[in-house]
């Protein structure tokens, strides 16, 4: 049985701000079938694409990826905010949703290059994150053969930002 997947997505009006609607995968992640098929979306997908490497920005692409790596054998590298990782790392900047400046970072030996990389997270909103994340996998020679998200808001346009590379969007709001 195929679940309605949007049926497990809470959403919160005016937050975190007035205006915003947050779109909260809590409920999404609490349902072992509907986690299960959410991921197992994001593995057959990640098959397709001979992916050897997954990497998710800090903290929900965690959540995507992590289980994505574990099914398929495969590697995970956390894309961390500043203080994070302790070794050597290579560094991307973006602008947040709400108009400040951020930036997300790997260790330099995360990636190999010419690795087949999936960059997953849980929502796709105005692309600046996910945009970081490849920067950095692509400045340690990865190849980033697609992107998954469990959201995508179209709204806010995130698809231009990251147009050059393959997407998978489970739910689209």
């Amino acid at each position: 049985m195929t679940l309605d997947l949007t049926k497990y997505i809470a959403s919160i009006q005016d937050y975190p701000e007035p205006g915003v609607t947050f779109r909260d995968i809590s409920p999404l992640m609490g349902d072992g079938d509907a986690y299960r098929q959410a991921t197992n979306e994001i593995i057959e997908y990640a098959k397709s694409k001979q992916v050897e490497m997954i990497v998710g920005p800090e903290a929900r692409g965690f959540i995507v990826g992590c289980p994505v790596a574990y099914e398929l054998g495969v590697g995970f590298a956390p894309a961390r905010k500043k203080g994070k990782l302790p070794r050597e790392t290579v560094k991307a900047t973006y602008e947040l949703e709400y108009g400040d400046e951020s930036a997300l970072y790997l260790h330099k030996d995360a990636i190999k290059p010419g690795q087949r990389v999936l960059v997953t997270d849980d929502l796709l909103a105005t692309g600046g994150t996910i945009k970081a994340t490849i920067e950095l996998v692509e400045k340690l020679g990865g190849i980033v053969v697609g992107t998954a998200f469990f959201i995508e808001l179209k709204d806010l346009h995130g698809r231009e930002k990251i147009k050059d590379y393959d997407m998978l969007c489970l739910m689209e709001y």
